[in-house]
């Protein structure tokens, strides 16, 4: 088949990107011909896809598009434009120049079948554009999020995402919510969950870097909104008389770019450098150090306040650390289910104010129990779980599949 597969954001960058960036590499692999309408900066060079798949930039930070590549976080990896934040006419030059690539594409490469990422704008353009191809888009949660926090398009998007032919979720909780909030007919969703690339994000053999006790690892934003700020805060109750025998202290490494919003870092890294144990921050980091990183640290921790089904808990995984994950809706079933026996240690997130934003007055409360969570991980054996469920070719088979 050809499979056009469709983002408004960089394919490469966020979880969503590598879910787009891996799913292309599978149906590849799987014998279908594959292509990509997504979004760059005027400078970015070519993004990280297969060398088979044809390549249709939406070019912003140009006079067709001078503003920056539209995130569907408020706070992105890289510099990026809030939809919040788009005028009338800003929001113009965006569907004409999403609209006039999507229409090349369909012209030029003829697809049996489109995918899109996010439950968003760019979703809405391709089902008007294509009334009569099997379209379909993979929910990654944060259009969910945009539509509940912000009025933009919405009921244009809700009509269009109502009209696809199927839906993927990422867990049954969300689907739940696709059929709930935006009216989709539950019989058009579909789950199928996410992957991790097991060929990367293994155990590693001869060269890999021993595992330090008492090592703990962050993957991600360096953002108040997953939870970093928390967990600095929690390592600082952490006393070294807490820690268990053979723990002799901790050193924590946060891996993942600041994103645009330059208070909110500098007020964790200014926090941090006043905890008691020792916190580096990594910058972003490519796929293969990062899986170093994790193959390096006995504990991976991610005490977010909102996540779809987070990659990095299943690299991590893979890599044979154990997890401290909060236990947000959807992902501890998921985990039951596809990884039986993960060593995760689940921490139950405070009261939420809005879709995103923690009651301030919970989050002390949030510390601790992230602090004892940690310290129970350190204290459980050495993990043994099995990852394979966690496939991208099976993911692609099961989108493609969903579409035909």
């Amino acid at each position: 088949m050809r499979v056009l597969n469709v983002s408004a954001q960089k394919p490469d960058t966020t979880g969503s990107g590598i879910y787009l960036a891996e799913t292309v590499r599978s149906e590849i692999a799987m014998g279908h011909e594959a292509a990509v309408v997504c979004g760059l900066g005027a400078e970015d060079g070519t993004p990280t896809l297969p060398s088979a798949a044809r390549v249709y930039p939406v070019r912003f930070d140009t006079p067709e598009l001078p503003f920056h590549v539209c995130g569907m976080s408020d706070v992105m990896p890289y510099p990026a434009t809030r939809y919040r934040d788009l005028t009338p006419e800003m929001a113009g030059l965006l569907e004409r120049a999403f609209t006039a690539r999507i229409r090349q594409a369909l012209e030029e490469f003829a697809p049996d079948v489109v995918v899109c990422h996010h439950l968003y704008l760019v979703t809405a353009l391709v089902r008007e554009c294509a009334p009569d191809l099997p379209v379909g888009a993979v929910c990654h949660s944060t259009g969910l999020r945009q539509l509940a926090q912000i009025p933009f398009e919405r009921e244009r998007i809700c009509r269009d995402v109502r009209a696809l032919d199927a839906v993927f979720a990422l867990h049954e909780a969300q689907a739940a919510r696709i059929s709930d909030e935006l009216g989709v007919d539950p019989r058009r969703i579909h789950v199928v969950g996410a992957g991790i690339n097991t060929r990367l994000f293994s155990r590693g053999g001869a060269g890999t870097p021993a595992r330090r006790r008492g090592r703990i690892c962050y993957a991600g934003k360096i953002w108040s909104k997953k939870g970093v700020m928390s967990l600095v805060e929690a390592l600082d109750l952490i006393s070294p008389e807490m820690l268990p025998e053979g723990v002799r202290g901790l050193e924590v490494r946060m891996a993942g770019a600041a994103g645009a919003d330059r208070e909110d870092f500098e007020a964790i890294v200014s926090r941090a450098r006043a905890c008691r144990w020792p916190i580096e921050f990594l910058g972003k980091l490519p796929q293969d150090r990062l899986a170093d990183e994790y193959r390096a640290a006995e504990v991976y921790v991610l005490p977010s306040f909102y996540e779809g089904l987070p990659l990095v808990v299943g690299e991590a995984l893979a890599c044979g650390c154990k997890d401290v994950v909060s236990d947000l809706p959807g992902l501890r079933p998921w985990y039951a289910s596809h990884v039986p026996g993960a060593p995760i240690v689940w921490v139950e997130p405070p009261r939420m104010a809005g879709v995103d934003e923690p009651v301030a007055a919970e989050l002390p409360a949030f510390s601790e129990r992230v602090a004892r969570a940690l310290v129970e991980a350190l204290a459980m054996p050495a993990p043994d779980c099995d990852v394979s469920a966690m496939s991208w070719d099976r993911i692609a088979a099961d989108v493609i599949g969903g579409l035909q």
